[in-house]
């Protein structure tokens, strides 16, 4: 495909959308406000991020906002309840429960980020080709999508955790290899509906290739669902790695881990319910708020992406 022929077909589709260069410029000068407004009419959306990004700010500087070492060991304060000096508490080896909690916070968000990053690169370049081709190929990568999606995801990620082995890598692959056949449900189904708006068929016959037409056309005007998916996959990877640890397949002790914690902590429901309790707190609080800002971003780009895919990590 020739230079000019491009550039003639992407003159042709910014047309058939309505938009232009200077319109693109005023949009994302304007994206701030976008944003503020959208904050004053999502406040539970606004709150649930302001929550998410405290969290994630304390995850990545746990060596300076965590009062104490994770791994620290005060036999003298073992199993206290929440205290000035220890506000989460202490475990059964004296170790302050906010600091593991935090730091155990970097365990979950980067799980969700590596799974959601390359669960939805990977599964939304595949939805897209089976969207965009639909013949075999794009039926055969259907049909592994859909061999994924029947084995329940628990199940799913148990087995790979248990082949690959514990720890942290083993759990996020597993985590991720869960999550991909959402994304290419849902690119597919949204490649196969923008292929039939009229500045895909005008740029088409303007004499933009498939590689112009799959990139640079259909692709951007499809990413809204996946930007939505991106809440449930997240949220999903954060209790699958916590279920994983808790089940002994994830993070190992000493580290710190949500999931380690409340599987410890389990064990001494009748000396310290505190222990247990906490972690559970502060993964329940993420979770919904991530679920928060997904409905809202839902309510806003429409679509039934949550209610399609909420049932994946049972």
């Amino acid at each position: 495909m020739s230079a000019p022929n491009d550039v003639a077909a992407e003159e042709m589709s910014t047309r058939a959308r309505g938009t232009d260069p200077s319109g693109r410029t005023r949009w994302c000068r304007s994206g701030l406000g976008r944003f503020r407004r959208w904050a004053a009419n999502e406040k539970p959306a606004a709150v649930a991020m302001s929550f998410l990004v405290l969290l994630s700010v304390a995850a990545i500087a746990a060596p300076i906002v965590a009062p104490y070492d994770p791994l620290q060991q005060d036999l003298g304060s073992i199993l206290k309840g929440p205290s000035f000096s220890h506000p989460f508490g202490t475990d059964e080896l004296g170790r302050d429960m906010l600091s593991r909690v935090i730091f155990g916070g970097r365990i979950s968000l980067a799980t969700a980020a590596i799974a959601v990053a390359i669960a939805g690169s990977v599964g939304g370049l595949a939805g897209l080709a089976a969207g965009y081709v639909e013949r075999v190929p794009g039926a055969l990568i259907m049909r592994f999508m859909d061999f994924l999606l029947a084995v329940p995801g628990i199940l799913l990620a148990i087995t790979i955790a248990a082949v690959l082995g514990n720890g942290f890598w083993p759990a996020t692959i597993a985590v991720t290899v869960i999550s991909i056949p959402a994304f290419a449900r849902l690119a597919r189904a949204s490649v196969l509906s923008t292929k039939q708006e009229e500045f895909v068929q005008s740029t088409k016959s303007a004499g933009a290739g498939h590689s112009y037409l799959m990139f640079r056309t259909i692709f951007p005007n499809a990413l809204s669902p996946l930007i939505v998916q991106a809440s449930v996959a997240a949220a999903t990877a954060i209790l699958l790695e916590a279920a994983l640890s808790f089940l002994g397949l994830g993070t190992q002790p000493p580290s710190p881990s949500w999931g380690t914690a409340m599987a410890l902590g389990k064990s001494y429901l009748k000396q310290s319910i505190w222990y247990a309790l906490m972690p559970g707190l502060v993964l329940t609080a993420t979770v919904f708020s991530i679920d928060t800002i997904g409905r809202a971003l839902q309510r806003t780009w429409g679509g039934n992406t949550l209610d399609s895919a909420a049932g994946r990590g049972a």
